[in-house]
């Protein structure tokens, strides 16, 4: 498991935190396989672990741009931080298959970013959307 419900802060908007909870389990099971090595299931579930995040991603700036909150651009450009950054290893795994270099993104980079965007962009964009 890589990331605990008590990573993750609850927000005051009741959608972002259910798209949080979906996505933790998603990401958990990405991660599980990535650390068994496990290949094929690794193949399998890369694609639904990236069409999460960017589920998440998405309806995020959704809300943000109907209630036309201020900071979305701010709010959005670290998502596309991350969304390059995923892109780059999935297009990586596609030609290597290294669940070793996958398994440190995840753990060393991904985790914090996920929690610290959390903590501090969806926690402070929350109460101002949807």
């Amino acid at each position: 498991m890589l990331i605990q419900q008590q990573d993750v802060q609850q927000v005051a908007n009741a959608m972002m935190n259910m798209l949080h909870e979906d996505e933790m389990e998603v990401i958990n099971n990405f991660y599980d396989a990535v650390k068994a090595k496990d290949v094929d299931k690794v193949d399998e579930l890369f694609p639904g672990f990236l069409a999460e995040i960017e589920t998440h991603f998405k309806t995020e700036e959704d809300m943000m741009e109907q209630s036309a909150y201020s900071d979305m651009q701010m709010h959005k450009s670290d998502h596309d931080l991350i969304r390059k950054k995923l892109e780059k290893f999935h297009k990586r795994w596609e030609v290597l298959k290294g669940p070793k270099e996958l398994q440190g993104f995840l753990e060393k980079d991904f985790k914090k970013w996920y929690t610290q965007h959390i903590t501090k962009w969806d926690a402070q964009t929350a109460p101002n959307i949807g």
